[in-house]
């Protein structure tokens, strides 16, 4: 059987950005076939390749994952001849990504009314802190900071504690994700403009974008959503509950139907009667006292028994998964939710697989994170067609 070409086969990556919010725009592209090839300082690279908890043979975890699908080729940006080679690299591609402070690329002259002048079908996805324009634009932008102003970090956590942060980097992936998304449209736009454009993705507007009715409902209401722990308020029954083995199982039956069958597993049928629980209004009203009954009966059987009773009876529950429970779980592995591929250093290597799935034309992990510089020949030759004196001589100043 013939294999399709990766969606993203004909499109050439310049991505030029480091830590997250940038690369990971440039692995979603390259997962479904764009030709990535990463612009990365000599001697160093991006900072991701240390970045990570645990690092087993004194490397990141990290890197291979985000930097997957991609080619890695060295040029100090602070050089002439270095900002002479990403010209050259524009000459032959069809998006730039970057994610440096606005007005960076500008002092390299590479402002995107130069490299249009190269290349004017490309499309320059810049992803920053606070957008290329407005008040706050020459600020430095972290991905913790977007998670703040954009409102997700004010409603996560409990009540009675201050503001918590999710145990990822949020901020910057939602911008990497709008980043992609916008990247897509451009190139869409262009097969009818012939031109290129800016894509300005924000963090802080990423974010914000996620925040429902949040606005509106302060502005028209006069209501401040604050932090809830566990539950959203009034959808109810939506909670963690406790087990007789010690586990917390997650129940989702707020909907009217689907509480009806949730009492009906608890051999309660009359609590969806009950004037107390019988509405989605009402039950929202009630939460506190319905949890403490839902808790009072899943406390008293195990969890494999209770999600074996309430998947019989058409009711959404799951556990809590941690990395070893997904490594585990047969649905996982019947969706190739996680493939694995051989590094150098760490052997098999488990990463998550490309989302979503393309039922013709699907993505896919095809190697791991390189090493720093490891196609510089493959790209400097093959592409811009130099020869071994130009390289050489490239090398021996530190420009590659």
């Amino acid at each position: 059987m013939t294999v399709p070409a990766a969606p993203l086969s004909d499109i050439r990556v310049i991505e030029m950005g480091q830590l997250l919010a940038g690369p990971f725009c440039g692995q979603l592209l390259g997962d479904f076939g764009a030709d990535v090839v990463k612009v990365e300082d000599p001697g160093a690279g991006d900072p991701m390749r240390q970045w990570g908890r645990e690092k087993p043979h004194g490397q990141s975890l990290w890197w291979p994952v985000v930097a997957r699908n991609k080619r890695s080729v060295t040029a100090n940006l602070r050089d002439e001849r270095g900002q002479d080679i990403v010209r050259e690299l524009v000459a032959h591609s069809d998006v730039l990504v970057e994610n440096f402070r606005p007005g960076t690329l500008e002092r390299w002259g590479l402002a995107p009314e130069d490299l249009w002048q190269i290349n004017p079908r490309l499309v320059i996805t810049r992803v920053t802190g606070f957008g290329q324009s407005g008040p706050y634009a020459r600020r430095a932008g972290y991905g913790s900071i977007g998670e703040a102003m954009g409102g997700i970090r004010y409603v996560t956590g409990d009540p009675d504690k201050p503001p918590a942060r999710a145990g990822v980097s949020l901020g910057d992936s939602l911008a990497a994700t709008f980043a992609c998304v916008g990247t897509l449209v451009a190139l869409h736009a262009r097969t009818s403009s012939g031109r290129g454009q800016v894509v300005d993705a924000a963090i802080y507007e990423s974010v914000l974008a996620l925040m429902e009715s949040m606005v509106p409902e302060w502005q028209i209401a006069g209501y401040q959503r604050e932090r809830t722990g566990t539950v959203l308020p009034n959808v109810s029954p939506s909670n963690v509950y406790p087990t007789r083995d010690g586990e917390s199982i997650l129940i989702a039956a707020n909907q009217d139907t689907v509480f009806r069958r949730l009492a009906a597993v608890m051999e309660q049928p009359g609590l969806a009667e009950d004037a107390r629980y019988a509405t989605h209004g009402a039950r929202g009203a009630a939460m506190d006292e319905l949890d403490e009954v839902i808790a009072r009966w899943t406390a008293g059987i195990d969890a494999d028994d209770l999600l074996g009773r309430l998947e019989q009876g058409g009711v959404p529950a799951g556990r809590i998964y941690r990395a070893r429970d997904m490594l585990a779980d047969p649905h996982f592995a019947a969706r190739d939710a996680i493939v694995r591929l051989t590094h150098p250093q760490f052997g098999e290597f488990p990463v998550q697989n490309v989302a979503p799935k393309l039922s013709e034309t699907p993505g896919a992990v095809r190697h791991l994170g390189p090493e720093l510089g490891e196609h510089n020949d493959d790209v400097y030759r093959d592409l811009l067609g130099m020869d071994d004196d130009q390289l050489t001589t490239l090398r021996d100043a530190g420009v590659i």
